[in-house]
């Protein structure tokens, strides 16, 4: 176990303080992905990290990986059934669901993405359990073909904010109903106020009833607003912050009353920065982080595990990249453990 979990770090970097965050690259093991990958989506089931899609410099692909945390050994499983087209800028939303007798299902939920010059709407599920795909009918009219929108699981309702059809940048929200996950039925809604400039490549975070919608690019410009839309009101709401920070193809992680912004690029330039944005002071704070920084990226994917930040992929402008890089939070470890707070909206 100690040597699965071994990581490399260069030896001229100095060792960090014991109570400072700290970024090394992990050594994975096993069948990982056989090309870079950037603009996949990556969910974490337990110990296993599912990584979906995703493309190179040329391809893209619709391939399944699966990271075991513990002994951070990749496999590649065999699916059956209809899996979606190979794709990127897809989302891939986890549904947790009851299947009696005291088990429990796992689902994927994959919408949209494109593979360069295509578009998709279509809604695809992998049941995580038994790795079988299916492609449900779904009722009601769904969201126009595109990519680099986000998604969130709302009870038991998927809502799908933004994102691009290569003609334009998308504002529209809509809402899958899963209740019956035979019969999903999308939904437009119309929320209330005034709703972002549309965009794609932005993140959004829930956090209760409340999505949390920063930056993204429309094509012309890098944004550097939050919006949170208040699902329980249906109503947007735009947040005042202290500095500007412009950001797209960032990622964006909840860990507690913080999220945590890695990387993207701020309209000039890639950036490995690691900043956090307060949610209970809805201001941004800097951390000095040690260690070996993953090389400045975006379209890379994050995922909190074990009180650590888990960084794969990406891309700068010229080179896709096919690492892992591991940010640990030390004495910020306990964080996550910070769930009894609210956003204030006035």
């Amino acid at each position: 176990m100690a040597a699965a979990l071994e990581l490399s770090a260069s030896p001229n970097v100095p060792p960090a303080p014991a109570a400072g965050m700290y970024w090394s690259r992990a050594v994975t093991y096993g069948r990982g992905p056989s090309r870079p990958l950037r603009a996949h989506t990556i969910n974490l089931i337990g110990e296993q990290l599912f990584v979906f899609g995703g493309c190179d410099i040329k391809i893209c692909f619709n391939s399944l990986y699966v990271l075991d945390m513990d002994t951070m050994t990749w496999s590649k499983p065999k699916t059956s059934g209809q899996a979606p087209p190979p794709c990127r800028a897809h989302s891939s939303t986890l549904v947790e669901r009851d299947l009696g007798s005291g088990k429990r299902g796992h689902y994927l939920y994959i919408f949209g993405g494109g593979d360069g010059p295509n578009y998709f709407n279509d809604l695809y599920v992998l049941h995580t359990d038994t790795l079988t795909w299916s492609k449900p009918k779904c009722e009601g009219t769904p969201p126009s073909p595109r990519r680099a929108h986000t998604t969130c699981l709302w009870g038991d309702k998927i809502v799908v904010v933004g994102g691009g059809d290569g003609a334009r940048a998308l504002s529209d929200v809509h809402m899958l109903d899963i209740a019956d996950p035979a019969r999903p039925r999308w939904t437009q809604i119309k929320p209330l106020g005034m709703p972002p400039i549309a965009r794609g490549y932005h993140t959004s975070n829930l956090v209760k009833d409340k999505l949390i919608v920063f930056g993204g690019s429309d094509g012309h410009e890098c944004f550097s607003d939050v919006h949170i839309l208040d699902l329980a009101t249906n109503r947007w709401n735009q947040i005042e912050l202290d500095r500007i920070v412009p950001r797209l193809a960032h990622s964006a992680t909840q860990v507690g009353s913080y999220i945590f912004i890695i990387g993207g690029h701020d309209g000039s330039r890639y950036s490995n920065d690691v900043l956090l944005l307060n949610l209970v002071t809805m201001s941004w704070e800097n951390r000095r982080v040690f260690g070996g920084a993953p090389s400045p990226r975006g379209y890379h994917a994050a995922v909190l595990h074990d009180s650590r930040l888990f960084v794969l992929g990406g891309y700068d402008g010229k080179t896709v990249f096919d690492d892992v890089y591991i940010l640990e939070l030390s004495a910020s470890s306990y964080l996550p453990q910070i769930t009894n707070f609210e956003i204030d909206l006035m």
